[in-house]
């Protein structure tokens, strides 16, 4: 909402709202995606509230509507995020810079297909959570991203976010890279060395879990931030 120039529109934000910074103090903090304050966001007076179908509960998104006119974004692809800003740019009367917005990420876009398309297919799994160690698999946003970057998900055939074992990943003879997201579980070099201990020849990887789970203006950064990452490779 920020990038589309509604900062001075914004009344409330949930705690991970972190982007940009200065938003947490000087917006209401609602509560987490997961549990809100419904009596602080009803005296807020909002006109919409936003909600995102992984993010939020249906009891949550129920909620919301019963004090203004809620918004559910459900986003896999890219295709969907450009689709949001678009409608977020005609509902809000913004619709130059939504526009604007989308024309740049398209273009982040198509230099990053230049960019991979050449470069071999990787086999890796994509962990989201440790106690239980969980990974990001088929109909998922950061799925699609995975494949944008040529990389393979091992658990492709598997549901959105299933629990593995990771002694069964330290045996699996095709696998290239372990990549282990900065959140939503925070994950450091420790686990790193906590992984290898299973199997020494595993190559793991910190990546930064914005650019694969956000969706929204994020992309303009995630694309130079994936060439990044493929030149460390």
């Amino acid at each position: 909402m920020v990038d589309l120039g509604l900062e001075d529109c914004i009344v409330g934000i949930t705690k991970f709202c972190i982007h940009p910074t200065h938003l947490k103090q000087e917006k209401a903090i609602v509560g987490g995606t997961k549990n809100c304050n419904f009596k602080k966001i009803k005296d807020l007076k909002p006109t919409h509230i936003l909600c995102n179908k992984e993010e939020n509960t249906q009891e949550i998104v129920a909620n919301c509507s019963k004090i203004a006119t809620t918004h559910i974004s459900d986003i896999y692809t890219v295709a969907d995020v450009l689709q949001l800003i678009n409608a977020y740019g005609t509902f809000f009367s913004t619709k130059t810079t939504a526009k604007q917005l989308i024309t740049k990420i398209k273009s982040k876009h198509n230099s990053f297909i230049d960019f991979i398309k050449n470069k071999p297919p990787l086999h890796v799994a994509y962990f989201i959570w440790k106690a239980p160690w969980m990974v990001a698999a088929s109909n998922t946003y950061i799925n699609h991203l995975l494949e944008l970057n040529n990389f393979k998900n091992i658990y492709a055939n598997c549901n959105r976010y299933p629990e593995i074992s990771i002694e069964d990943i330290g045996t699996n003879k095709n696998l290239d890279f372990i990549l282990l997201s900065s959140e939503p579980y925070p994950f450091k070099e420790k686990h790193i060395t906590e992984i290898k201990k299973i199997n020494p020849k595993l190559k793991v990887m910190l990546v930064d879990g914005e650019m694969f789970s956000w969706p929204g203006s994020r992309l303009l950064k995630a694309f130079d931030y994936f060439k990044t990452l493929h030149n460390h490779l």
